[in-house]
């Protein structure tokens, strides 16, 4: 009934108003309009009715008014919704190559990661959605994810075992853990600060402005700063909606997207400092372990893809990009 509900909701607010002088798009996405991905799809949403002139206009659902990332995911493939931003540990399920931007330390620096995402191969990655009736227009930086634990504090991957870790509905985020001795759970985002107050998780693992903004950090005392993973968010456009709007207005949302990247950067970075500086004053331990004890561990997770050929050359054109300048 839930989904049935927010389907309808959908439906509703893509049929709004449509005039022949202004064209209207809905973004639902599930942050807060505190977090900084939210920050930069509102600064798009500004550059969208500035550069159009008026003729384009973008209207922002947050805090999963609309449904969670697979929910919304899941309109815009039937054109009920015409954007969203998910996770690309999410994309893996409709859109496979995209597992490979979630491997553990497959970017070895920041740069590295910008390198890889702002180049060919972030290109090819956002057209490989087309198939599944959905186009990727860019990515946000979603930071580096680490751990963080209510009881006892992880420094080691040794430390993970026995514990049950949120994570999200993600193959490669579920092997990750289970690779690092940990229990990997899948949960709704939505549920886990309940999740973890009722001892249904003793941890999860994100970026420090979620950490930060979900208030988790009033429940988990010990954040460990590994920084396993770097995986960017993907704003997404619906085929069914990208294939009504014409060349011209393709450039302008195309245009206000790509500005928006290079804002939320800044606005991420600055959120990171904020947001870590926030926790510690709320108590939290900040752990900064030895990053090759956890990589050292993962490592077999990619000897498994030297049996998928597309993957595995992927993960080698990433990697060839690592000491590039």
């Amino acid at each position: 009934m839930r989904y049935l509900l927010i389907l309808i909701c959908a439906a509703l607010v893509s049929a709004c108003a449509t005039s022949s002088e202004t064209r209207e798009l809905k973004l639902g996405h599930s942050l807060a309009v505190s977090h900084p991905v939210h920050t930069g799809m509102v600064f798009m949403a500004e550059r969208l009715e500035e550069i159009s002139g008026g003729k384009m206009k973008m209207t922002i659902y947050p805090s999963g008014q609309l449904g969670n990332e697979r929910e919304t995911l899941e309109l815009l493939q039937i054109g009920s919704l015409a954007m969203t931003k998910v996770s690309a540990a999410v994309l893996e399920n409709f859109a496979p190559n995209f597992r490979v931007l979630g491997l553990p330390y497959i970017f070895e620096s920041e740069e590295h990661m910008y390198r890889v995402l702002d180049g060919e191969i972030g290109e090819e990655l956002l057209g490989q959605g087309e198939q599944y009736r959905f186009r990727g227009l860019c990515y946000y930086d979603a930071g580096s994810r680490s751990f963080y634990t209510k009881d006892r504090p992880v420094y080691t991957p040794e430390d993970l075992k026995g514990l049950k870790i949120r994570v999200m509905k993600s193959n490669t985020a579920v092997n990750m853990v289970n690779q690092l001795g940990g229990s990997p759970t899948p949960i709704s985002f939505g549920e886990l600060y309940t999740a973890l107050q009722q001892g249904v998780v003793d941890g999860a693992e994100n970026n420090p402005p979620s950490f930060y903004s979900s208030r988790h950090y009033e429940v988990c005392k010990y954040y460990t700063l590994d920084e396993h993973t770097s995986v960017p968010d993907v704003l997404l456009v619906s085929m069914v909606w990208w294939n009504r709007l014409s060349e011209q207005e393709q450039k302008w949302l195309k245009q206000a997207a790509t500005e928006s990247v290079s804002y939320q950067r800044v606005v991420w970075a600055e959120s990171v400092k904020e947001s870590l500086a926030a926790v510690k004053a709320a108590g939290v331990e900040i752990i900064i372990p030895e990053k090759e004890d956890f990589s050292s561990v993962v490592n077999p997770i990619y000897e498994a893809y030297k049996d998928d050929v597309e993957k595995f050359e992927l993960i080698m054109r990433v990697r060839a990009l690592a000491d590039e300048k």
